[in-house]
């Protein structure tokens, strides 16, 4: 009898302490024999809208331009997760660009995949920073409702 594999949803974005984040998971949790999760990589778009953050005349002009813009960004970010996921032999994730801000689309995922863990980087921004824009990851920590595992990305020593 199959074991039901449980679900861990991986936040991705452009960033180095993103793709950092994912091959440290795939390194330390996963196995290449056999994995223990069901992996469901999660990029969240913004809305073109959201992207600009203005409105007036004009907006309408450049939207389709931001939107086209953002959707290339979504596939770029998800075809390097697939690269990650194929060097550590994990070929059975699924990757989704879903539009929203980041932090209710990552709760959201948790939530339709009935995750048991979600994952993803820090930035490592500083306190004014982080206060102005919010933290993804300390919002998800806060309200995702499964376990949440940050992974930062070492300082280098020069």
């Amino acid at each position: 009898m199959a074991v039901e594999k449980q679900v861990m949803v991986f936040g991705m974005d452009d960033s180095e302490h993103s793709y950092y984040a994912l091959d440290w998971t795939l390194t330390h949790l996963f196995t290449p024999q056999s994995s223990p999760f069901k992996l469901f990589v999660v990029h969240a778009k913004p809305s073109p809208a959201t992207a600009i953050g203005l409105a007036g005349p004009g907006l309408i002009d450049v939207l389709p331009t931001v939107d086209s813009d953002l959707k290339k960004i979504a596939a770029r970010v998800l075809e390097k997760a697939k690269e990650i996921c194929a060097s550590k032999s994990v070929n059975d994730a699924t990757f989704e660009a879903v539009e929203g801000d980041a932090r209710n689309v990552l709760c959201e995922a948790v939530e339709r995949h009935h995750a048991a863990m979600l994952v993803l980087g820090n930035h490592g921004h500083g306190a004014i920073k982080r206060a102005v824009l919010g933290s993804v990851s300390d919002y998800c920590a806060h309200h995702a409702h499964c376990t949440v595992t940050i992974v930062k990305k070492p300082k280098t020593k020069h």
